[in-house]
């Protein structure tokens, strides 16, 4: 049952509220299949009004289906839906006299409208008033100037206050201030509204008073009472016997609401029995309460009354006039004029959609509904009868709905194909005259159905590509067509999983989803597969989407492969670039090291080196992966100054690539010795005097390096020296030692593995050399629980040294008991 939250009317006060209570229940028991709501005004935003849900037997979950929403006539929005709850709120302020006025009981009507299937319900929400008003007079003062003859019964009129209020809440009574001379009365018109009039109950004299002050109160009835108050001054003249007179009671006039502004509407007229100067009549209008509501104005000498404003029959349909002739001692007369007006058919229909999307499926079938039309005319009687008809042969028809409603509806099945829009024209004409009629033009879109599949140009697909190409190239771009439109005709392309070498074939290829580009994700190797077939899928947006397939035959063309290129130690045509060896280089003393590059990729870029020829073999040796330059042995007096090695480079491809480079090492610890030996060394050409001068200044920068370099080296092996016997000495465990390790981390480099050295050292091994064995296949500290253990395994890898074929054959031999890896 439709009901107003108590805690918005607790202002009104008990009396008024128990009323309130008292009246929607009478209302509801009265009105049966009909919604009403009533409400007081000046409720504040989001207050409840009603809950419509359950006082029309709908669920929440239709209205939320239904899409359920307001539809109302006025331009404002006083209330909204809240459709998860189905209760009706307060969506602005509501200000009774701004949307009635006077007129009683207030009250606006809206729809509530639900789609699939379409529903429409009334209802009507009455405004109640709340006394936020008070009586307020048109002036502060009245000014009364009354001759001393003036007979006892005399009646003065006097201004009207002017309350917007209505009912209980509007002006009620007027009160005067108590005096010997005069008495209030007051009275009602054919509205309900109060005017009041000031009798004489007492002769004046003039020459004992001449000037008289009373106050004049108008009361409403809320609660609590609000009052206005005006000051009457009254001057007393001296006798003028006869007031004017009217000559009629009342006068009634008839105006058409589209009458021209300054038109003659009628004229009054009154007369006075006094002569001459007393017998003047000056006409004026009284009582009214706004003079901005009232349109006329009245010739003070003439008593013609003409039209100041516009009319509308909309807004006003008559206006009661109170009239006054006064003559120049003040004696006055009333009477009442009422003005009429009659309806013109001056507004056109307004179309209005209460819903309409626009667009419609092509598969819709014939009655689908397409708008919800509204349409209103504000004039009255036939003015306001309209009809809503279709322009053109179209496949629709208008159907008549509730009060003013219409729905478009379609009468057969559309074909996008044929024609995918429609200019629909509505025409509303009413039945006034002349008639008057409006027109709306709506566009509607033929959407379209899925019901084409994509379609490639080609069923299969050929390309090539070279071996060892760049990840991200551009293969080939394939492309399909869709009849359909929009997202039915967006088309998406993807792979068809499947399997290439065990893998998927997600990490070889991508396709570009939108335009149908195919690229590689990696490079490929003519060697290890030479065609890749893979399947492509064409997807369009349709629901549901439809599909075709095609095939892309991949073939790898070969490519020839690059030798390896030597970075280091820079080849000159002209001269000798020597590695310099002290005498004093210890066992494994790393003399250069020989950097190289493939241009290739995968196994084809893993590179070895070896010792191709050597002055003195039994010296030096080549790291075979990682390409450096170490001393076997120590070096010995007797060992040449100038040494010369040939290594060369070798890639892992099919067929091996190579590269050779020549290592000039000189033996020495003097760079003077160095440059006399190595002035042997055969040359392509001579050397000019700048050329020797720029050398010897090499030489003496590269000694003072040389030089600081020893101390340094000097330093630190002192200081490993002390190290090794404070670990001698000491009890403390042994520190596991951790080779370094090269590696490639992206698999195309020249280090591809992890190499792990096993080394083993005494108690004395501050006097030992070392031993490097095979590669381990664990970088972790592997100790014998008992020296036992230990001494088998330096048996056994003792026995793989006394080999003669054994690869670590001229290496100098270790006599250690404990080993780590």
């Amino acid at each position: 049952m439709p009901w107003v939250e108590m805690d918005n009317l607790k202002h009104l006060g008990p009396p008024l509220v128990l009323k309130i209570s008292i009246f929607l229940f009478c209302l509801v028991a009265a009105v049966i299949g009909q919604i009403r709501y009533s409400i007081p005004e000046e409720m504040r935003k989001g207050l409840f009004v009603g809950d419509v849900a359950k006082d029309l037997g709908l669920d929440i979950k239709r209205l939320v289906s239904g899409r359920a929403r307001l539809v109302t006539d006025d331009k404002h929005q006083y209330v909204a839906l809240n459709q998860n709850k189905g209760q009706i709120v307060v969506n602005e302020r509501i200000d009774r006299e701004t949307l009635c006025a006077q007129k009683s009981p207030c009250s606006f009507t809206l729809e509530i409208v639900l789609e699939d299937p379409l529903e429409l319900f009334s209802i009507t929400i009455e405004i109640q008033d709340v006394n936020d008003n008070a009586p307020v007079f048109p002036e502060n003062e009245i000014n009364l100037e009354i001759s001393e003859s003036t007979p006892i019964g005399t009646v003065f009129l006097l201004n009207s206050a002017a309350d917007p209020d209505v009912g209980i809440n509007s002006l009620q009574r007027y009160s005067l201030k108590e005096n010997k001379y005069f008495v209030l009365k007051q009275h009602t018109r054919s509205d309900g509204s109060k005017y009041p009039e000031m009798m004489l109950q007492s002769n004046l004299d003039r020459e004992k008073q001449s000037e008289h002050t009373l106050i004049l109160t108008a009361v409403d009835g809320g609660e609590p009472q609000k009052s206005g108050t005006v000051k009457i001054n009254i001057s007393v003249l001296d006798a003028n016997d006869n007031p004017p007179i009217f000559t009629q009671s009342s006068y009634t006039a008839s105006v058409l609401e589209n009458v021209l502004t300054g038109a003659v509407i009628t004229k009054v007229s009154a007369e006075d029995a006094d002569q001459g100067y007393n017998g003047n009549v000056t006409y004026s209008f009284t009582h009214q309460q706004d003079e901005s509501v009232c349109p006329f104005e009245i010739n003070p000498n003439s008593g013609e009354i003409k039209l100041t404003g516009e009319l509308d029959y909309e807004i006003y349909s008559s206006y009661e006039i109170n009239l006054q002739a006064k003559d120049p001692w003040g004696l006055a007369g009333a009477s009442k004029l009422l003005i009429e007006i009659a309806d013109v058919n001056d507004n056109s229909p307004i179309i209005t959609m209460a819903s309409y999307s626009g667009k419609i499926s092509e598969d819709s079938p014939p009655g689908t509904v397409v708008a919800l039309i509204s349409v209103q005319d504000k004039d009255s009687g036939r003015n306001g009868q309209v009809h809503l008809t279709l322009e053109n042969n179209l496949p629709f028809k208008i159907k008549s709905s509730l009060r003013n409603y219409y729905t478009l509806v379609t009468e057969q099945i559309l074909d996008r194909e044929t024609q995918s829009k429609y200019n629909i024209t509505l025409t509303a004409t009413d039945e006034g005259f002349p008639v008057l009629s409006s027109r709306k033009v709506l566009g509607l879109e033929v959407t379209d159905v899925n019901d084409n599949s994509p379609a490639f140009i080609k069923g299969i697909y050929n390309t090539q590509v070279l071996e060892n190409n760049l990840p991200g190239v551009s293969l080939l771009r394939i492309h399909a067509t869709d009849p359909d439109l929009g997202q039915n005709a967006r088309i998406s392309y993807y792979l068809i999983d499947s399997k290439i070498n065990g893998n998927p074939v997600s990490t070889y290829f991508s396709v570009n989803t939108e335009n149908g580009d195919i690229q590689s994700l990696r490079s490929f190797d003519y060697e290890q597969l030479k065609e890749y077939k893979i399947r492509i899928q064409a997807q369009d947006g349709g629901s549901p989407p439809l599909r075709s397939n095609t095939t892309v035959i991949i073939r790898v063309l070969d490519q020839n492969d690059n030798p390896p290129q030597v970075l280091y130690p820079v080849q000159t045509g002209g001269s000798v670039v020597a590695e310099m060896v002290p005498r004093s280089a210890d066992v494994g003393y790393l003399v250069t090291k020989v950097v190289a590059v493939d241009v290739d990729s995968g196994q084809n870029a893993w590179l070895s080196y070896k010792l191709q020829k050597a002055t003195d073999r039994a010296l030096f040796e080549v790291g075979l992966q990682n390409g450096e330059i170490r001393t076997i042995r120590q070096v010995t007096d007797k060992d040449a100054v100038k040494q010369r090695l040939t290594v060369i480079v070798e890639d892992n491809g099919q067929p091996s690539r190579s590269a050779t480079v020549i290592v000039n090492v000189a033996v020495a610890d003097s760079f003077p010795e160095v440059l006399s030996e190595f002035t042997d060394f055969p040359h392509d050409k001579e050397y000019n005097d700048n050329l020797t001068f720029y050398l010897v200044l090499a030489l003496a920068v590269v000694s003072f390096l040389f030089i600081t370099c020893l101390v340094v080296i000097i330093s630190v092996k002192i200081y490993r020296w002390r190290q090794s016997r404070i670990l001698y000495h000491s009890s403390l465990p042994v520190i596991p030692y951790y080779p370094p390790r090269y590696s490639d981390t992206l698999g195309t480099g020249t280090l591809p593995h992890v190499y792990n050295y096993e080394v083993c050292r005494t108690t004395d091994s501050r006097k030992s050399d070392n031993k490097f064995g095979g590669a381990g296949s664990q970088n972790v500290l592997i100790m014998d629980p008992s020296s036992t253990g230990t001494m088998q395994r330096i048996q056994s890898e003792k026995s793989i040294l006394d080999e003669p074929d054994s690869p670590l054959e001229g290496l100098p031999r270790l006599s250690s008991i404990d080993c780590w890896r």
